[in-house]
């Protein structure tokens, strides 16, 4: 699906970032690998990782509005 490898870019995006923490990039990194699954199990395993990082405090503020945009769009996606 275009949708997903679409996520799983920015994703990638995030994951090159030097700025983002390695705990957020590991969390990033599994949920990178759920959505690679690109079935609804992977999109709510990769919305779980996410939740789980997206208020840590060490998060740079563009990171924090990427995953949040992520997840906005993992949600319409499994709600499809």
């Amino acid at each position: 699906m275009a949708k997903y490898e679409q996520l799983i870019s920015f994703l990638n995006e995030l994951l090159d970032d030097t700025s983002v923490p390695k705990n957020v990039r590991a969390s990033m990194a599994r949920a990178k690998e759920s959505l690679e699954k690109e079935d609804e199990l992977g999109a709510s395993g990769a919305i779980y990782a996410l939740e789980e990082v997206s208020n840590d405090i060490n998060l740079p503020m563009h990171a924090r509005t990427m995953i949040w945009n992520i997840m906005s769009e993992l949600e319409s996606i499994k709600n499809e």
